[in-house]
């Protein structure tokens, strides 16, 4: 985990083209990359549109991973326990192997180079195993809460809301870590989807500074994934 962000950190404060990832400390260091991240590239507009998929992805899919979870975890109904295990077998299918699934639904929904379609695919991608884990996780809160507060006078939203809610926010709290992070790190779904280059992921954007090997930017791409990871922390903390 150290080394990579050693490399990146050698690479991002290195003055001169940088052509490649190096682990040297013994040059001059600078923070002209980071200017010129900012100004001479698209890189603020990239991070924008990130960081409107990620914040509308982590409110969906936790919104729905929770009450779905409790549900699975409280009620007993019609296919249920099926629904479990294709939620499982759902999981095991690669995203590669449904690209092309993908790029028809965007096509025939006229949803080329469009945010929400995108941010539909992450939320519904992340639905079954988060759902799995989330059921999981409302089992070990005992069920006699539940019991309780319905002597009490408690309906199914508050003895949800208010009891069993606040007993597993440290689980809502991974998932929704998962579902913000999610968007910054894939390349794959957003590259194929999002064509034009002011539409761009963070991710994607970052790419182009390496993908011409005439031409390669690697103290640019060091310092974007530098300030990914910084602003990130600081907006989740």
């Amino acid at each position: 985990i150290i080394y990579p962000l050693l490399v990146t950190a050698s690479s991002a404060f290195q003055s001169g083209n940088v052509t490649s990832f190096s682990l040297d400390f013994s040059s001059e260091w600078t923070l002209d990359n980071f200017r010129r991240l900012f100004e001479e590239t698209m890189y603020g507009r990239w991070y924008g549109n990130t960081l409107i998929i990620a914040t509308t992805t982590m409110v969906a899919q936790v919104t729905i991973v929770t009450l779905a979870g409790y549900a699975y975890s409280r009620y007993r109904f019609m296919g249920r326990k099926n629904s479990l295990v294709m939620f499982l077998i759902i999981q095991m299918v690669p995203t590669t192997a449904a690209l092309t699934a993908f790029f028809v639904m965007a096509f025939l929904l006229n949803a080329i180079n469009e945010f929400w379609f995108l941010s539909f695919l992450y939320i519904g991608g992340g639905i079954p195993m988060n759902t799995y884990l989330m059921k999981g996780y409302f089992d070990t809160v005992p069920y006699d809460l539940d019991e309780s507060a319905k002597i009490d006078g408690a309906g199914h939203i508050r003895t949800f809301w208010e009891i069993v809610t606040p007993l597993v926010r440290p689980m809502i709290a991974v998932q929704a870590l998962w579902a913000f992070m999610g968007p910054f790190g894939d390349f794959m779904l957003a590259r194929f989807l999002l064509r034009s280059q002011d539409s761009y992921t963070v991710a994607v954007g970052l790419q182009t500074f390496i993908n011409d090997p005439r031409n390669q930017s690697v103290s640019l791409f060091a310092a974007g994934a530098i300030c990914v990871g910084l602003i990130s922390f600081g907006a989740l903390s």
